[in-house]
């Protein structure tokens, strides 16, 4: 039964983000930077969806655990998200693996990385715990999730999606019976369990957890005591919830934040590089699935004091345009062409030179005459004069990491190897 409330729940719990991730299915991009660093379309990174949720569901405490080559992330989060002020009863904790709890262990899982810093955490005193990943792109009313979780009395509310059935095996995926209650709990199985109101749908874990604060304190001390436990939400403490208390789903469509409910419930795993390139060039449709045009749902982000884009040269095969395209402040598009594009800040691309479904992370530079087809460029790379990418799919892989759908990730390390030199 729902209840009547003096002010929103958000304003009583705290989210914690896991932002520790290596991403390694996403290769050369994740070399010097954290998954949840990584770059994504055309201002963000990955970690923005995840805060900005937060904060636009009206969180106001935010703790934000680090570990695998966090420079670049917690860099990103000094400068973009240091508004949230003590004096307004707000926090924004970055809290990076530092042997808090034993001189010889960093976070050994996503539990143990909350459970290191249960002392913050309790001098908050927030009554509820939202725990996200960082690593997703998504637009989610967490408010909404918290008070089905409060009106069912559970004592963990998973985030799910619903997925077809047979697409569910690479998820962890709950089994639940006509009230959503969660039966069992099954990671990554062979024949997933479909919802009992659609069979074939599965109901699969975004990785997004709601506790009472004191409950999940005591389940973290007590799995830090079991032995042999991996110190894993999605493998010890959702599991034991299911066997020995309350857990319950809470579908993603039912909070998710999108134009009209007859658009998609958006939310991508963006961490293989066919599914960043794809998830980035989505991006250029006219209308979008993910609108990053919401000025009701913003992103926010660190953003720097830049000019505006600039577009230069209108002759006959070199003239500067863009077509189907995001194009960032400080980008200088000098008698190129681009098409199906998108750019972050400070890209300089020179005359001549023709860009095709290219994501291009910021300070990038396209010599003369080059022709990019279906690439990711990482930040910073001098493309050479003449440079062709795209036509020659044995040359490609030669050279640069190419997946087996086409796409090429290009970094400055791999052209240097190849003495393709930018002059």
């Amino acid at each position: 039964m729902e209840q009547k409330r003096a002010q929103p729940l958000a304003r009583d719990a705290m989210a914690y983000v896991l932002a520790g991730g290596r991403g390694s299915r996403l290769k050369e991009l994740t070399d010097r930077r954290a998954k949840p660093a990584v770059y994504f379309g055309g201002k963000t990174r990955i970690i923005d969806f995840a805060l900005s949720n937060a904060l636009n569901s009206g969180i106001r405490r935010i703790g934000v655990a680090t570990q695998y080559k966090a420079h670049s992330l917690i860099r990103h989060l000094q400068r973009g998200w240091n508004f949230l002020r003590p004096e307004r009863n707000e926090s924004f904790d970055i809290l990076p693996a530092s042997q808090r709890v034993s001189e010889t262990q960093w976070y050994d899982g996503t539990a143990d990385a909350v459970f290191q810093n249960i002392d913050i955490i309790e001098g908050y005193e927030p009554k509820y715990m939202v725990i996200l990943a960082g690593d997703h792109i998504y637009k989610m009313d967490y408010e909404l999730m918290l008070q089905q979780h409060v009106d069912s009395g559970a004592d963990v509310t998973v985030g799910c999606l619903e997925v077809p059935r047979m697409e569910a095996t690479g998820f962890g995926v709950m089994h639940v019976d006509e009230t959503d209650q969660i039966i069992d709990f099954v990671e990554k199985p062979v024949d997933p369990p479909g919802i009992p109101s659609n069979p074939d749908m599965a109901l699969a874990s975004m990785g997004i957890y709601v506790f009472n604060t004191g409950f999940l304190m005591e389940e973290l001390r007590r799995d830090a005591q079991t032995p042999g436990s991996s110190r894993d939400f999605g493998k010890d403490i959702i599991p034991y919830i299911v066997q020995h208390g309350k857990a319950v789903a809470h579908r993603f469509a039912d909070s998710c934040v999108r134009e009209t409910p007859e658009h998609e419930a958006y939310w991508r795993d963006v961490g293989t590089m066919d599914a960043y390139w794809q998830a980035n060039i989505d991006l250029t449709e006219i209308l979008p699935d993910l609108d990053l045009y919401d000025r009701s749902w913003p992103i926010w982000t660190y953003a720097e004091i830049r000019p505006p884009a600039k577009f230069v040269h209108n002759e006959d095969g070199r003239r500067g345009t863009a077509l189907s395209s995001l194009v960032s402040g400080d980008c200088i598009i000098s008698g190129s062409e681009l098409h199906r594009s998108l750019l972050f800040s400070g890209v300089l691309c020179r005359s001549y030179s023709k860009l095709n479904e290219a994501v291009v992370l910021p300070e990038c530079v396209i010599g003369r005459h080059a022709n990019l087809s279906r690439v990711v460029l990482d930040r910073g790379v001098k493309i050479p004069a003449g440079l062709v990418v795209g036509q020659d799919p044995e040359l490609d892989a030669s050279r640069f990491r190419r997946t087996e759908s086409g796409i090429c990730l290009i970094t400055q390390e791999m052209l240097d190897r190849e003495g393709l030199i930018y002059e």
